[in-house]
């Protein structure tokens, strides 16, 4: 009698093999694009947080300032009731009241919410110090008058919105600042 002995294949054949280089390729190449993006893009957060306080610290400042009908220099600022009663200069929303303050300056500084109004360019701090890589955008206006603020008088609310860019991130923080003189009746 013969006996027949069954034969078990004992490897694998060229193209199971080829098939198997091909499968574990193309998912390790779709892991590696994974990680490259996560990594190109793992300085992100430090970025936006950067952004994120330097527009808190500029709208901080801003709001910690006075906010009356006249310039904080004149002797009618506590008092005045509207921008006619100022003696000198009244503060305006386009800028600095009087025209020759600026920002961090040690002689003739900002001293009204006001005077921030229109503020762009590269962001400093308050020493002139540039923080590379990043512009501010202040934009005042009224908010009283419209919700939820209807019941003031347009003037007596301000609207801060400060807008950090740089680096592919915007961050815009808002604040409203409250006129604590004495607001006109109405």
């Amino acid at each position: 009698m013969c006996k027949r002995i069954s034969r078990r294949q004992a490897g694998l054949t060229l193209i199971e093999l080829i098939v198997f280089i091909i499968i574990i390729s193309v998912g390790l190449a779709g892991i590696l694009v994974t990680y490259d993006t996560v990594v190109r893009h793992s300085a992100d957060p430090m970025v936006r947080k950067q952004a994120l306080a330097i527009a808190e610290s500029l709208l901080l400042e801003i709001e910690q300032q006075p906010f009356t009908w006249c310039d904080p220099q004149d002797e009618k600022a506590a008092t005045a009731v509207g921008s006619g009663d100022c003696t000198t200069s009244q503060s305006s929303l386009a800028g600095p009241s009087p025209a020759g303050e600026a920002r961090g300056s040690l002689t003739n500084p900002f001293d009204n919410v006001a005077d921030y109004g229109g503020l762009n360019g590269a962001a400093t701090d308050l020493n002139g110090n540039g923080l590379a890589g990043y512009t501010v955008d202040v934009a005042i206006t009224e908010a009283g008058g419209v919700a939820p603020f209807a019941d003031m008088p347009a003037g007596a609310m301000l609207r801060i919105a400060v807008t950090v860019m740089g680096r592919g991130e915007n961050v815009t923080l808002v604040g409203y600042r409250a006129r604590y003189a004495p607001n006109a009746a109405g």
